[in-house]
């Protein structure tokens, strides 16, 4: 049976959260952020590298459209179809 594959290179995709153009697009809402960086009494800045990454957290909803692929602004998204 087939499936999507969704890559991330987070060398690439530092501040999802301050971005957000692949989570605005997707027709399907595959994709989450999470807060990675927390601190106590802290609001974390969505600008700053790394405090926030981007998931995918319905992968299997993909439907290939790559309209993800095609906005993000630093090229880090990869479908593949196997």
């Amino acid at each position: 049976m087939a499936h999507t594959s969704i890559e991330i290179d987070y060398d690439r995709c530092q501040t999802p959260y301050d971005c957000k153009k692949c989570l605005e697009i997707c027709p399907q809402a595959v994709f989450k952020v999470v807060n990675v960086k927390m601190e106590k009494f802290k609001e974390t800045d969505p600008k700053e590298p790394g405090a926030f990454k981007l998931m995918v957290g319905y992968g299997d909803k993909c439907v290939l459209c790559d309209q993800c692929v095609e906005v993000c602004p630093v090229d880090a998204l990869k479908i593949t179809y196997a």
